[in-house]
């Protein structure tokens, strides 16, 4: 049954397509879906009988909204955009996923050839994946050297040491016409595709010109050249032999979760499996469509997708692009099932431990609860700061959210006061974090754990109540050898807790987990510093041109390994000079 105060806003929801936005009491967005007909698909939350974990979800809406649009493509796109801007909690969520190297050719006046793990440039050339990201790189050099590309990321004020080896037509000190690269271009294409007999044919006239006038080290390099050719051009002469490619994506729902599995060939080589379990709130299919939907924003879209029957969605072929296939019989049946098979067979395995995971975080969950004495226990936050002798002075935040560490939620602050002892620098972020959270009106952690007593617990309390937020403070004890003890209430009660337990274990990973973050933070911090100072000695580098030898070089060993002409490359003749014997003199 529907909330009392939403009956009136469900009854004239427009029988138009579009996205809704679930919200909870504090306004945070829960959830986001799509619909053909809002009025239809919103009322059903509200409605008949759901199973456990959708009933979960819609007993936390306290309002929606919706956004109308003018067609069913529109709302697929725009539910993915939402879904990436909230984040909401019931939506699944894809992982971070594993990209494979391609070799971009760019559209540029003077273009380059380089590696890349993305293929969002649709003006460049892509060639690839590669399953081996050293193939990948071998084959970048191999076409460099062939071919006089422009190698440099900004086009510099002085030639470079690859105009003088001829393999850079410097268009830094030349006016190149329009057509300057076109046969190039053209070549390095027809070399990608594994016609490469005119560049050998070439490169062995040259060969036998140098042994004909005995300069053998040259002919020793080009006979070199010519069979890093030869394999290269085999491989893909190979690999082009079996052309087919496409994605195969199948689904398993059991128990609350939905296990997603895809098989991705490409050339006729399985590249990866995908194999992912998130918690189920909503219907099996649009689920399901919703992950493609996210995975192909930032994976490679294959011309031909095999799914089952039962998924229909043209506006994801519309979208992406792509040719969905749902054989019944014939070879491509036969394909299909294999990749389903061989695909059920990871997913009861990764299933297994997804469900084994899920249920010890539960119980976690669950006993942090009884430990703090909070019904509809959820989250945690707990800080922690770090510094030497009060320099580059930062503290870090953690989050466990549902008895599991949320990363995604982990903070970072550096100390814009002057204090230099941990209270007052703990007061200082207590204060920033939770005065933001009150100022935008954002849900606050079940509880505030200290690292420490009574001291951490009253310090932290005194912000607590200045800001007039109802959060429980406690601490986390240690004994006379600094080790975990026992936990603290903001009263100095203690509260023993069985060293034996899966819950004291938890909190001490806690501890140690707030400790790392926070001092690799300050590590980050002083490691710039440091850096920074060094360069600051030499007279006129800025900002402008540290970021500039940073990005190139990394770090300042590198810096200092350079030669005066890579780093004239960068800064400019006159600045190149002053790092250089800065580091030489």
């Amino acid at each position: 049954m529907a909330h009392e105060n939403l009956k009136s806003k469900l009854e004239t929801l427009p029988l138009l397509p579009g996205c809704y936005l679930m919200k909870n009491a504090e306004g945070k967005v829960i959830y986001v879906g799509k619909a053909k007909k809002l009025k239809n698909r919103v009322n059903q939350y509200f409605h008949g009988s759901h199973n456990y974990k959708t009933t979960k979800m819609v007993s936390q809406i306290h309002d929606f909204e919706f956004i109308v649009t003018n067609s069913e493509k529109e709302a697929l796109i725009l539910e993915n955009n939402l879904i990436k801007k909230h984040r909401p909690r019931f939506n699944i969520l894809m992982m971070d996923d594993k990209t494979y190297p391609y070799l971009r050719l760019t559209n540029e006046k003077h273009p380059r050839f380089y590696v890349v793990r993305d293929v969002k440039d649709k003006k460049a050339k892509h060639f690839g994946p590669y399953s081996d990201s050293t193939a990948a790189y071998d084959t970048m050099k191999l076409i460099n050297r062939i071919y006089p590309l422009r190698k440099c990321v900004h086009i510099p004020n002085k030639e470079c040491l690859y105009y003088h080896l001829g393999q850079c037509l410097a268009p830094c000190i030349k006016d190149l016409d329009d057509n300057a690269y076109v046969d190039i271009v053209k070549g390095i294409t027809s070399f990608m595709r594994g016609d490469t007999a005119d560049v050998i044919g070439d490169l062995k006239n040259q060969m036998l010109a140098a042994s004909e006038a005995m300069n053998f080290e040259l002919a020793k390099e080009l006979r070199d050249l010519i069979n890093s050719i030869e394999h290269v051009a085999d491989k893909q002469r190979m690999e082009n032999q079996n052309n087919g490619s496409f994605d195969v994506f199948s689904y398993h729902v059991d128990k609350g979760y939905i296990a997603i599995a895809g098989m991705l060939v490409q050339n006729g080589k399985l590249l990866e499996r995908e194999i992912q379990v998130f918690d189920i709130y909503d219907d099996e299919v649009e689920v399901f469509i919703s992950f493609l939907m996210q995975y192909y924003s930032v994976n490679p879209v294959p011309k031909e997708l095999y799914l089952d029957s039962n998924i229909l969605c043209p506006e994801l072929e519309e979208v992406y692009g792509m040719k969905i296939l749902q054989p019944t019989k014939g070879e491509k049946a036969n394909l299909l099932r294999l990749a389903k098979n061989n695909a059920i067979i990871n997913l009861n395995q990764k299933f297994e431990v997804a469900y084994r995971e899920n249920t010890k975080e539960m119980k976690i969950n669950n006993e942090l609860g009884k430990l703090f004495g909070i019904e509809n226990f959820k989250c945690i936050e707990m800080f922690d700061n770090s510094h030497i002798s009060g320099s580059d002075r930062v503290s870090g935040m953690i989050v466990v959210e549902d008895g599991a560490f949320k990363k995604s939620d982990y903070r970072r602050f550096i100390i814009k006061s002057d204090a230099q002892d941990d209270l007052s620098m703990m007061k200082e972020v207590v204060y920033r974090r939770y005065f933001r959270l009150l100022k935008e009106g954002q849900e606050f952690p079940s509880v505030l754990l200290m690292d420490g007593g009574k001291l951490q617990i009253d310090a932290a309390k005194e912000i607590i109540d200045a800001l007039g937020i109802d959060l429980p403070v406690f601490g986390l004890v240690k004994d006379d050898r600094h080790r975990t003890a026992n936990l603290m209430d903001s009263n100095g009660t203690i509260i023993e807790i069985d060293r034996k337990s899966d819950v004291f274990f938890f909190l001490t990973n806690m501890q140690d987990e707030v400790h790392r973050y926070a001092i690799t933070y300050h590590k980050q911090k002083r490691s710039s510093h440091l850096k920074e100072s060094e360069l600051d000695k030499i007279d006129g580098i800025g900002k402008v041109r540290k970021d500039k030898l940073y990005k190139t070089f990394k770090s300042v060993k590198r810096i200092k390994e350079a030669t005066l002409e890579e780093i004239q490359e960068v800064i400019g003749e006159v600045h190149g000079k002053k790092v250089y014997e800065y580091f030489h003199s």
